[in-house]
């Protein structure tokens, strides 16, 4: 079950459960009201028109939560990692809370009391039932309940590609109901539910397994497409899909080993309008100076200790030349976190996990993200975007470029800070790194718009919070 928004597929379980989390927060000023004043008229009359206080409360919350990681559908979900999440978003919301009721004119000890006590049971309350709630889609999430039942055309070696998802967690939007072979087709892999046709349609058999969709996973379709099959089950409530939009779906990728020129030429999205482009630098100037206000004391701190750790004749920035949009070279700025000898030979080399190169300092700023903190300039220079694909060296594209298919369509955009192959992978340092984050990052390419600008930007914080994919 899905639900799409602004070209973005979200599950349905995950928009319940938001939905239902939304509503808490949003209780819970009312709850805590009439816990300590016992009655909604004396409350109101304390702190006015409750409605709009409650409803930016629980927006902030719950942009909190999202910062948190905790609105992505395909991760591994344990309950207490998940728990303590709640509890550190909440607490950031709880802060929110309190400063709101600061401003609020208090005319004595007993309602500045009064306020200390809501913003509690504010918390208490919303911090019981949102665990709860996260509980039971923890227990509930990888049931058959939410999932979509789908059964795949084709059991060769496109077919065989879905096997690729076998973590329970890629696996909660759909269950495979059983495979259908093609004519003269050769069945890859083993343990197969393969059904033999026995004179039936698809449409007859997608009924009897109860299908919601089917996935068509032909390794030939020219001659092999049953087009009145699909069609006879098209018309009876049953989804056609094919399986790179399948694969696109559930993963959040495009396989650049399975797609086709012609599947970008007809293939929905890939739209930059003019409205896109206004809108996204609009957001990448707004964005950028109010990170730039919050974040200038750090970056002197940061500085400074460059400064302490290698001498005061060190450089603090690192300026190297990165390939941006349509392929045009830009020096990209950020702290310093490797010796200043780092590459004394002149020859490119991938950074690598424990790298000998990387300062004590720099190990600190490239784990928490904080040595990309100066790209906010290339930001505001208009070479580079908030979000968008990660910038490589010019050196290392020329070489992919030439091996990886598809490779230059990355640069159809400018280059960002942040992006959704660095929210999915982390950091890449090999070919087949590169690979992998192209996928991610064609299918930004194809969705990109400001909901999805927004998510990254959100659940990057979780990225800086956590440490995932820092090297």
């Amino acid at each position: 079950m899905q639900f799409r928004l602004a070209n973005r597929t979200f599950p349905v379980p995950l928009m319940v459960m938001a939905a239902i989390e939304s509503i808490i927060l949003f209780s819970a000023l009312y709850v805590a009201g009439i816990a300590v004043f016992g009655n909604y008229d004396q409350y109101a009359e304390l702190v006015g028109p409750l409605a709009p206080k409650a409803a930016i409360i629980a927006g902030l919350i719950l942009i909190c939560l999202i910062a948190m990681g905790l609105y992505r559908f395909n991760q591994r979900y344990y309950f207490r990692e998940a728990a303590l999440r709640v509890l550190v978003g909440l607490s950031i919301g709880a802060l929110l809370i309190a400063l709101m009721f600061l401003v609020m004119p208090a005319t004595g000890g007993e309602q500045e009391y009064a306020y200390q006590q809501l913003v509690g049971i504010s918390f208490a309350y919303s911090l019981v039932l949102l665990l709860s709630v996260r509980y039971l889609f923890s227990r509930t999430v990888d049931t058959n309940v939410f999932r979509r039942r789908t059964l795949v055309y084709g059991a060769g070696c496109r077919a065989a590609s879905i096997d690729g998802l076998r973590r329970k967690a890629d696996r909660r939007g759909f269950k495979i109901v059983g495979q259908i072979t093609a004519p003269g087709e050769t069945i890859v892999g083993e343990n197969r539910d393969v059904i033999a046709h026995d004179g039936r349609s698809i449409a007859e058999i997608a009924q009897e397994r109860k299908a919601n969709e089917i996935v068509v996973a032909l390794d030939e379709r020219r001659g092999n497409l049953p087009v009145r099959d699909l069609l006879e089950a098209r018309l009876q409530g049953i989804d056609v899909i094919d399986l790179i939009d399948f694969l696109e779906r559930e993963t959040g990728k495009i396989r650049v080993d399975l797609v086709s020129p012609g599947w970008l030429l007809f293939a929905p999205g890939f739209v930059t309008s003019t409205w896109r482009r206004i809108a996204k630098r609009a957001f990448d100037l707004l964005s950028s100076l109010m990170l730039l206000a919050v974040a200038w004391p750090l970056m002197v701190i940061v500085a400074v200790v460059i400064k302490i750790e290698d001498g005061w004749a060190a450089p603090v920035f690192y300026r190297q030349s990165r390939v941006g949009k349509d392929g045009k070279l830009f020096k990209v700025i950020k702290f310093r976190s490797m010796s200043v000898d780092a590459e004394s030979d002149g020859k490119a080399v991938w950074a690598q996990e424990n790298d000998t190169r990387i300062t004590k300092t720099g190990g600190i700023l490239r784990n928490n993200r904080i040595d990309e903190l100066p790209q906010v300039f290339n930001v505001i220079l208009g070479q580079m975007s908030l979000v968008g694909p990660r910038p490589e060296r010019p050196e290392f594209v020329e070489q992919l470029q030439r091996r990886i298919p598809y490779y230059s369509k990355r640069h159809t955009i400018k280059p960002g800070i942040t992006g959704w192959a660095q929210l999915q992978y982390g950091y890449g340092a090999s070919e087949e790194d590169a690979i992998e984050k192209l996928q991610y990052d064609l299918y930004y390419i194809k969705n990109q718009g400001l909901v999805l600008d927004l998510m990254i930007v959100l659940q990057t914080v979780e990225v800086v919070l956590w440490g995932n994919g820092a090297r």
